[in-house]
């Protein structure tokens, strides 16, 4: 099991949180201009890299807050990312 660390609550264990997929994933500007390729490469393609991936986690059973790590994905440690604050 996971050890998440909440920026607002602290240490927890995963059961507490809910996984939001990859981090840094910009909604297009005008979503109607794309393609369906494009709008299925949107919602479903994401990276699978071996190490350090950027994640969004949602406390809910604690704050309700959304916040980012990022995971060591051989490792399952995780860190704040310190490229977005929540």
């Amino acid at each position: 099991m996971l050890l998440i660390d909440c920026p607002w609550c602290g240490p927890r264990a995963e059961v507490e949180f809910r996984y939001g997929g990859q981090a840094h994933i910009a909604y297009p500007e005008d979503p109607a201009a794309l393609t369906d390729q494009e709008w299925a490469d949107f919602l479903f393609m994401r990276d699978n890299p071996k190490g350090e991936f950027h994640e969004r986690w949602f406390h809910t059973a604690g704050c309700r807050r959304w916040f980012d790590v990022v995971r060591d994905t051989a490792t399952y440690v995780l860190r704040p990312d310190p490229e977005h604050d929540a």
